[in-house]
């Protein structure tokens, strides 16, 4: 099955997907049975169309060459997403442009108008559905598309997965977890004397902090994830505001050292109790589930009544498993078609 693509966004996340695509092709065609072509590219320049589809290795390597989606072959001047989903055959949109957490431009925008039209969207960008979780839904359930965001949450960490799939009937009781790997790394270099601002710098060079890296370290990342979260799997109808939040800002290397003198470790953690929701930074005990998730872990600790108490955690330097979870969402989409 060809299942034609288009690419909104052409930073860190698309261009490991696309390698992803590359090196995984022939098994995604005899495992899967399914083929990406990609036919439509986009970043803040504008749009470019090929209906026979663009070579992915080449994206890679005009952006690379610092090109941007405006000198690409099949550029339409002054048109947006929007417009191409109109003339342009799509089955499928990998949307992965930056976070807006007050509009969710363009994400919001592109999400709605392409699940109006029945065409699905896999979403590594958290503001649409942070913003318009339900709204998104109903558009989906409406068409008939498919709306998936397991990127959206902890990269390759299958949370929503396990909680929509795999705990079935169960009430999740408490929730908690480390949700934004850069202020956890942060912390941590913080915590052997390297400085803030070193520490975010490589976090940023490495492709893993926010292009705003003030929602990483103030919270406001890992508040939009525990919303998705709420929404998804929760049972709760939530948006930001409903979180009490607290960043890692005011955080110092001294509060840092009395903790570890008391046997804590300081973590920014994401919580759920008593139908209440909260990201702030807290002193854990050393010897706690989350005490040991560092430097570039994510984790998260589901409390329920049936499956009892469950401990995930996942390692991730690079947006290469956020890219990967992207692809296991679209595979999931068009193998369910298929069957």
């Amino acid at each position: 099955m060809i299942i034609k693509t288009a690419l909104v966004g052409l930073g860190s996340v698309n261009k490991n997907l696309l390698t992803i695509l590359i090196n995984k092709q022939e098994r995604l065609q005899r495992d899967h049975g399914i083929c990406f072509q990609i036919v439509c590219v986009s970043d803040s320049s504008g749009v470019a169309v090929n209906p026979d589809g663009f070579e992915a290795q080449a994206i890679i390597n005009q952006k690379n060459a610092g090109k941007r989606a405006s000198s690409f072959q099949g550029f339409r001047k002054g048109a947006s997403i929007q417009d191409v989903l109109e003339d342009t055959k799509i089955d499928l949109i990998f949307e992965a442009s930056p976070v807006d957490l007050k509009i969710g431009e363009p994400g919001l925008g592109i999400t709605r108008k392409a699940l109006s039209m029945g065409i699905s969207v896999v979403l590594a960008n958290k503001g649409p559905v942070t913003l318009a979780y339900e709204e998104l839904q109903n558009l989906a359930r409406g068409s008939g598309a498919a709306l998936e965001m397991s990127a959206t949450v902890c990269g390759g960490l299958p949370i929503l997965n396990i909680g929509r799939r795999d705990l079935i009937a169960a009430d999740i009781n408490k929730l908690q977890g480390i949700f934004n790997s850069t202020s956890n790394f942060i912390l941590d270099e913080m915590a052997t004397g390297r400085s803030y601002d070193d520490a975010l710098a490589e976090a940023q060079e490495r492709g893993i902090a926010e292009a705003d890296p003030s929602l990483d370290v103030g919270g406001w990342d890992t508040a939009n994830k525990l919303v998705i979260i709420a929404n998804s799997i929760l049972g709760q109808t939530v948006t930001l505001k409903d979180v009490d939040v607290t960043g890692i800002e005011k955080i110092t290397e001294a509060d840092l050292k009395a903790a570890q003198t008391e046997g804590k470790q300081i973590k920014l953690v994401a919580k759920y109790e008593n139908d209440q929701l909260s990201v702030a930074p807290i002193a854990l005990p050393q010897d706690s589930f989350l005490a040991h998730c560092t430097g570039w872990e994510m984790a998260v600790e589901l409390h329920t009544d049936i499956y009892g108490i469950m401990y995930h955690k996942l390692w991730e330097r690079e947006p290469v498993p956020t890219a990967a979870s992207m692809l296991r969402d679209a595979a999931n989409i068009f193998e369910t078609k298929n069957k």
